[in-house]
């Protein structure tokens, strides 16, 4: 699964590396993104154009009672997404593709659970597959969630977590987002364990209020499970 990551792209970079048009969306980088909060993304808009948004982490289908619903749809599985009554729809025709520098995962250990931190091993911005919805509240009020999609972890991160999100190359963008021709379907795997590195990090994670750059900071090599 994906439950926590960071996002320090400055929208007007985001605008310029997926060539987004439209308005620049007022948004604050954050290192410790939790589910619930908001969350950039890159979606095609009705003129087909990219456009570049900050949407609600937690998916909630326009069927959905209430906003609490996306409190257990923060992640979608590749391996059911286009059946899942839930994500189904959103798969045919809301894909999104979201940019962050790195994405936590906890390690179970016999000490206890040792976050990790995820990004890309050549400095590039790790971008996720993802899935948009838009929900009216009964007051009227319209809001547009996310969820990331997953699939079985690359050999990399199988000692880390049995789930990752999937990682697209920025040429497979154009087939996420329904631009060119081509099944969808083909990039629900993982990526290639190659493209990823990873370092254990403090336990501040664990608190979405710690949010700075500390967050990402290697443990020293003789740490294990500190306290935060």
């Amino acid at each position: 699964m994906c439950g926590r990551l960071a996002q320090t792209l400055p929208p007007e970079i985001a605008h310029r590396y997926f060539r987004t048009a439209g308005k620049t969306p007022q948004h604050a980088p954050s290192w410790n993104v939790a589910p619930t909060q908001k969350a950039l993304i890159v979606r095609r808009a009705a003129d087909g154009s990219r456009q570049l948004d900050a949407l609600r982490w937690g998916l909630v289908p326009r069927w959905a009672r209430d906003l609490a619903f996306g409190n257990r749809t923060i992640n979608a599985r590749g391996e059911g997404v286009a059946d899942k009554p839930a994500f189904r729809d959103a798969w045919r025709r809301r894909r999104c593709v979201l940019p962050a520098d790195a994405f936590y995962e906890w390690q179970k250990l016999a000490t206890g659970k040792q976050p990790h931190a995820i990004a890309r091993a050549d400095g590039e911005p790790l971008i996720f597959g993802a899935l948009w919805e838009s929900w009216t509240s009964p007051e009227g009020e319209v809001i547009e969630t996310f969820a990331i999609v997953t699939i079985a972890a690359n050999e990399m991160m199988q000692p880390i977590h049995d789930r990752m999100p999937v990682i697209l190359a920025p040429d497979e963008v154009a087939l996420w987002l329904g631009e060119s021709d081509g099944d969808p379907a083909s990039l629900l795997r993982p990526c290639p364990s190659a493209w990823l590195t990873s370092w254990p990090i403090s336990r501040r994670v664990n608190t979405p209020a710690n949010n700075d750059a500390r967050v990402l900071d290697p443990l020293p090599a003789a740490s294990t499970v500190p306290e935060g």
